[in-house]
């Protein structure tokens, strides 16, 4: 595919990181000078941008933009999550989707162990013992539960993609024993030693040391910890939600943990961000909260880059797309 054709990049957040920066597009331009590279500042000229353009590098398009976007030949989503693109004309259509979840998922694994052994470990409570000016010792040895080794604890992890996957490797390398749930349990164990399909959820939460959750969100995870799941948890045990908010039914969760009937938890995501300051979560003894930077990394644009600068040369070679998202599963 030797033709030019335009390309739209339309990323902005709040949050600067979540932003492409200007060094983006012009590396694109150097590395691809036979293509038209529209880098949008906002998203005010997108509707117009996107009539002719081929290919889209983005979080966000409406259906109408779709629609009105009749070159459109693949869309490619700079978050792992892509149930914000899934629009009915998006689904129904012959257009491409890819996500980025090969760039985050190694980046959220270690979090996703960091919060583990910090949990193991009771760190919180070695932070808040540090700011009041207290040597803690006795204290956090009196705590429930005590500081613990996570070498023989088991890990469960919800869900074996880019996440789940690299996460096996990592707990497994600390001497953890892993176990998961995946919908096809057919396409492997991932790297754990067992793993157990969607149905058996319940006999990995009463299984698991800590619970990571690492799965998509679909109308099947949806509020996928309710009030039942959570009762089925060991009461030593530690959820960790890593995902997506609306995976877990947050009022449950600090229902749980006002009543410690689980030991605690760690959240990375939540159902609305950022969270409200009258959120009872903040106020929760035995809850570690991490500001959605599970993927925050100083190389977050740089791995973007090299997963978009290679699927261009695919797209140009004709050759299959890395990272392509079955959009009627959602993932």
């Amino acid at each position: 595919m030797s033709r030019p054709f335009k390309v739209v990049i339309c990323v902005r957040h709040a949050f600067e990181l979540w932003t492409a920066p200007a060094w983006f597009s012009e590396r694109l331009r150097k590395d691809f000078p036979q293509l038209q590279i529209a880098h949008l500042p906002d998203y005010k000229t997108l509707t117009e941008e996107i009539r002719d353009a081929e290919v889209f590098v983005g979080w966000s398009l409406r259906a109408e933009q779709v629609a009105a976007a009749k070159k459109l030949r693949w869309v490619h989503s700079t978050a792992a999550a892509v149930h914000q693109l899934l629009s009915p004309e998006l689904v129904a259509g012959d257009i491409a989707l890819t996500n980025s979840t090969q760039v985050h998922g190694p980046v959220v694994a270690e979090h996703a162990l960091a919060l583990v052994l910090a949990l193991a470990k009771r760190i919180p409570s070695a932070v808040k013992l540090q700011h009041r000016g207290v040597w803690g010792q006795a204290a956090m040895w009196e705590e429930r539960p005590r500081p613990r080794e996570v070498a023989g604890a088991t890990l469960g992890v919800v869900g074996l993609g880019s996440i789940g996957g690299e996460l096996v490797r990592l707990a497994r390398a600390v001497g953890m024993k892993v176990i998961a749930v995946r919908e096809h349990p057919e396409r492997g164990t991932g790297g754990a030693d067992v793993v157990y399909g969607l149905a058996e959820l319940s006999r990995l939460l009463r299984e698991a040391d800590y619970v990571v959750l690492a799965a998509p969100l679909t109308e099947k995870s949806r509020s996928l910890m309710n009030a039942e799941r959570l009762a089925q948890m060991k009461p030593e045990g530690f959820l960790i939600n890593v995902s997506r908010g609306a995976l877990v039914d947050e009022a449950a969760l600090a229902a749980a943990l006002q009543k410690h009937t689980i030991a605690g938890a760690a959240l990375d995501v939540f159902a609305t961000e950022p969270l409200p300051p009258e959120s009872p979560l903040w106020r929760l003894e035995n809850l570690l909260i991490t500001p959605h930077t599970a993927a925050v990394t100083e190389r977050l644009w740089e791995r973007h880059y090299e997963l978009l600068a290679d699927n261009l040369r695919r797209y140009l070679a004709g050759q299959p797309l890395r990272g392509v998202v079955d959009k009627r599963r959602g993932y």
